[in-house]
């Protein structure tokens, strides 16, 4: 099976991904953020950087599918998805004047000649928290290049997830809230969601 999780910067998403392949046994492919070459660039200046940054996530995550398809015996679980970047991250770049239209479009091209030869996961996760909650996620994690994110940004991709995962389509989806729990140290909200989890996947 293909698992994904998707969600907001800083909801978590690695973290659950580490986990439930540790607790299943699963294979594991992580977001290509560390090594990135654009990313901290980015966040410098995304007039300048949003297409190619969009570009290098949109061709990391069509290898990650093509890798994950091949493992026919294998259950992978994945850390965001190749929806994500047009649906989410692309469409708020060119809304809020970041991208130009010129870039979105031929963008858009892309993403739907890659999109017609990816099958969608067996299961989405998405992972719904609140600006509190990612604010002081991504102040944990103490990235140099997420320090100039503002809430206005938070908030703008919060309402793109929330559009994407009312109108989801292509297969199932657990929505998770996660603002009030602490999955990485509380085991029983980990248990929780492990419950949910069997539920989706063993109908037990």
């Amino acid at each position: 099976m293909h698992i994904a999780i998707v969600g907001n910067i800083g909801a978590g998403k690695t973290t659950l991904t580490q986990k439930l392949g540790e607790h299943y046994g699963w294979g594991v492919l992580y977001e290509a953020v560390e090594g990135n070459p654009y990313l901290s660039d980015f966040y410098g200046d995304m007039e300048r950087w949003a297409f190619n940054l969009q570009i290098y996530f949109l061709n990391s995550r069509f290898a990650q599918v093509q890798k994950i398809r091949s493992l026919t015996y294998t259950t992978v679980i994945q850390d965001r998805t190749i929806y994500e970047d047009a649906y989410i991250f692309a469409r708020n770049l060119y809304e809020s004047g970041i991208m130009t239209e010129r870039d979105y479009r031929s963008y858009l091209m892309l993403f739907e000649t890659i999109i017609g030869a990816v099958p969608p996961p067996d299961l989405m996760i998405y992972l719904k928290a609140d600006i509190p909650k990612l604010v002081q996620q991504i102040k944990k994690r103490g990235r140099d290049f997420e320090s100039e994110i503002s809430e206005e940004y938070l908030l703008n991709l919060n309402s793109y997830y929330e559009n994407f995962a009312a109108s989801y389509e292509h297969g199932k989806m657990l929505v998770l809230d996660v603002n009030e729990m602490d999955f990485a140290n509380n085991e029983d909200d980990f248990k929780s969601i492990i419950d949910l989890m069997n539920k989706e996947l063993f109908y037990v």
